[in-house]
């Protein structure tokens, strides 16, 4: 799977996350700390930003104290990431101006702006921070590139700020490191593989990372969609048209019980399918429309709404 930060247009902030994989069988005894706290997590991810990167310490590191699920940050236009960088622009500057570190930690159990999180997601094993460095965009340039090539090997997160995670969430965490957006899309994108969703895979890659590009899922026995103008339209059969399309050969109705009872449990089979990969796009925030097919299914997808 080709999953790199050259499918993406170049951004002037640095997008990335402290990425905690929890000890199996454990959770996470807190989602998000108070603002009081939350200013020590963010110095903590800084310093470790500015030993891997010294040039990351002249910019802005704005972090938010919570953690989130893969799914979360994995949205088309990063969401989240946004969302702290405008809270960044907007909190003030101290006079001399300067590098700034900021954090946004919960006040009275609510984060602010658009940083609340999805209760659904909270029991996954890898728990993620994000954060945002943004300035001097040559700086900025620099200090991506040098995390795009060595942050995902070379990023562990120091035993300060590992030791203050689990302390501030009450986890246990088997490792800890630093990751770009496009890290954590190259680890999804394995992830997937091995759970079975690799045919998935590139229409959430164009969502992510290549927007305005259309990709095509249409590979049988999986089920037809199409990416295009930011939604997944899902191809939908009833049983006669589903085996016209995946089961030609198949015996006609009226033939033996087993055969139908088959081509039965095989219908079921793509539909529970397709419930899946509906179920993961609109987790990763893509939007899904179903479009009812009867003939040349390919066309119909393309063929533009009905108004």
């Amino acid at each position: 799977m080709n999953t790199t930060a050259e499918n993406t247009p170049r951004t002037s902030r640095v997008l990335g996350a402290l990425a905690l994989e929890l000890v199996p069988g454990s959770r996470a005894a807190r989602d998000a700390v108070a603002q009081a706290g939350a200013g020590d997590l963010a110095a903590l991810v800084a310093a470790d930003l500015a030993k891997f990167a010294p040039e990351a310490a002249s910019l802005d590191c704005t972090l938010v104290a919570a953690h989130f699920d893969p799914v979360e940050l994995l949205r088309p236009g990063w969401p989240l990431h946004q969302e702290l960088w405008q809270l960044a622009a907007k909190a003030p500057r101290a006079p001399g101006g300067g590098p700034r570190i900021l954090a946004f930690g919960s006040h009275e159990g609510r984060l602010p702006g658009a940083l609340s999180r999805a209760p659904e997601y909270s029991g996954g094993p890898l728990r993620l921070l994000p954060y945002v460095l943004d300035g001097d965009p040559a700086t900025v340039a620099r200090v991506a590139a040098r995390c795009e090539a060595d942050l995902m090997e070379e990023g562990m997160a120091g035993a300060g700020a590992a030791l203050a995670m689990q302390d501030a969430f009450g986890m246990r965490v088997e490792h800890a490191r630093h990751l770009t957006v496009h890290d954590l899309c190259a680890l999804t994108a394995m992830q997937y593989e091995h759970a079975g969703l690799a045919p998935l895979w590139p229409l959430l890659e164009a969502a992510l990372l290549s927007p305005a590009r259309e990709a095509w899922l249409d590979a049988p026995p999986e089920p037809l969609l199409r990416y295009a103008d930011g939604i997944v339209r899902m191809a939908m059969f009833k049983p006669a048209a589903w085996r016209a399309r995946y089961a030609p050969h198949a015996p006609a109705t009226g033939d033996s019980d087993q055969a139908q009872t088959g081509l039965a449990r095989l219908y079921a089979h793509f539909e529970a399918r397709q419930r899946q990969f509906t179920s993961l796009l609109r987790a990763h925030g893509v939007a899904v429309e179903f479009i009812h097919c009867q003939g040349d299914a390919r066309a119909e997808l393309e063929a533009p709404p009905a108004r």
